[in-house]
């Protein structure tokens, strides 16, 4: 017998370092070549990390939320023959635990998110010297008093419960026994809904200290939940929190609100699409937002750019390159449309739905994460009237898609139902001024108010 190490892997980009995301397998579990033990993330995407080779997981190098350098030792399996150390060889026995590192928001302590049950929320701290194990055994032991876990009978002796790392990670922080949790997914697999069922006491003899959370006698009064649930912010969220505080800290932000009337191009856009054939991508706004953006950017070249604040310099792109706020069941990712000026609005539809589609599904490629020059978010219908998007740094400038509604707007002297949208845009006040804002944003609504000119040929360019 032999010991098979698994290190981190070098995903590439120059990243050097990775945030462990989940365990998908334990100590003394049986594992096949290619099966997925675990799931890291670098500040671009995801990784699955399988098994190269059959065998039995000897020891897991880490724990959830800590950062690994690339190279570090991530899992041990024991195999048949020699492995690639020796048994019971350094590898085996020296543990390179990942040490969780405290997120650059705060000058000590680890950032965590304290939800009361309620629904109320607010950020709170550990103190400085105490330990990520010791705040998550705080935190599964608290919780586990307000669960009652015994009253289901177990899975029988040696049946495994079936469930995403996603999953057994939420159970493993509440403290919940997944072999007393029953699945309702495909083959018994457990879902988000059974472990939200398992803590609410559906079914499963809940103790809330006989009414926590539960209608008082006669559906009058609701006696007060006490529960409080504390998690380590990891994983994407913490990549957004970086990036989010970074793009505020060091640019001063500008946003511009404009009203833009979206009539005659929603007239278009469902004319297009009741004439376009099966399997061709829906237009939706987007892909005439980009044109116009595109066509904006051809007399504003200083909002296609990045700033380096170290360098103090500022590069702008020839290729428009445009970044699509995407909401995912994990966070919000940013896809990238590159190439946008040479692209038809069928071909932008396409691409948008095939980006948006890999990144909700988790399998956008990490290149597709990158190098956007300008960036469009959206809420789509929750899109409000009016929002302050933070730049996605190092970009000059963000267009943000508020929803569409119908308002009377005068044309003339008529007082006309019209269908209207705000567009809400921020830019990098170091770099673009409020004039020069505002003239964009208002090329754009030009384009998007008369949508026949984003298919008229540029007379400076030659191209449509």
């Amino acid at each position: 017998m032999g010991v098979q190490v698994i290190k981190v892997p070098d995903v590439g980009e120059g990243v050097a370092e990775v945030e462990l995301v989940s365990w998908s397998v334990t100590v003394g579990d049986e594992v096949s070549r290619n099966q997925i033990l675990a799931e890291v993330m670098t500040d671009k995407a995801n990784v699955e990390i399988p098994a190269p080779i059959d065998g039995v997981v000897a020891a897991l190098n880490g724990e959830i939320g800590g950062v690994m350098a690339v190279g570090s030792t991530l899992i041990e399996l024991t195999v048949e023959g020699a492995g690639d150390e020796p048994e019971g060889g350094g590898a085996a026995i020296v543990k390179e635990a990942a040490q969780p590192r405290s997120a650059p928001l705060l000058d000590d302590g680890h950032l965590t998110l304290s939800v009361v049950a309620n629904g109320s929320a607010e950020t709170a701290t550990t103190s400085a010297g105490r330990e990520r194990n010791d705040a998550t055994t705080d935190t599964a032991a608290a919780l586990g008093r307000s669960i009652a876990v015994g009253e289901r009978p177990p899975r029988t002796e040696g049946e495994k419960p079936l469930a995403t790392p996603a999953v057994r990670h939420r159970a493993r922080v509440a403290g919940i026994d997944l072999r007393r949790v029953p699945g309702t997914g495909p083959a018994g697999r457990i879902t988000h809904e059974d472990l939200d069922a398992f803590w609410h006491g559906a079914g499963v003899g809940y103790d809330g200290g006989g009414a926590a959370g539960s209608p008082v006698a006669g559906g009058r009064r609701r006696q007060p939940d006490q529960r409080v649930d504390e998690q380590p912010i990891i994983g994407i969220r913490r990549q957004i929190a970086k990036r989010t505080l970074a793009a505020t800290q060091s640019i001063p932000h500008i946003t511009y609100v404009e009203e833009v009337d979206v009539t005659a191009l929603e007239d278009l856009r469902a004319t297009l699409n009741d004439d376009s054939p099966d399997g061709v991508a829906r237009l939706t706004v987007l892909p005439f937002l980009i044109r116009a953006i595109v066509d904006a950017v051809g007399e504003f070249p200083r909002m296609n750019a990045h700033v380096d604040d170290d360098a103090g310099t500022l590069t702008t792109h020839g290729g428009v390159h445009v970044g699509i706020a995407t909401q995912t069941p994990n966070g919000l990712v940013v896809p990238v449309v590159r190439h946008a000026e040479t692209a038809s609005i069928w071909e932008l539809a396409q691409r948008v739905a095939d980006l948006a589609e890999a990144a909700r599904s988790g399998k956008v490629a990490p290149a597709d994460l990158t190098g956007s020059t300008i960036t469009i978010t959206s809420l789509g219908p929750l899109g409000g009237l009016v929002t302050t998007p933070v730049i996605n740094k190092p970009e000059v400038a963000i267009v943000g898609v508020n929803k569409i509604t119908t308002r009377p707007v005068y044309i003339g002297d008529a007082l006309l139902p019209r269908k209207m949208m705000n567009l809400s845009s921020s830019f990098d006040h170091r770099i673009v001024d409020g004039w020069d804002a505002a003239s964009f944003v208002q090329r754009i609504r030009r384009s998007i108010e008369q949508p026949a000119l984003l298919f008229v040929d540029d007379p400076a360019s030659g191209s449509a």
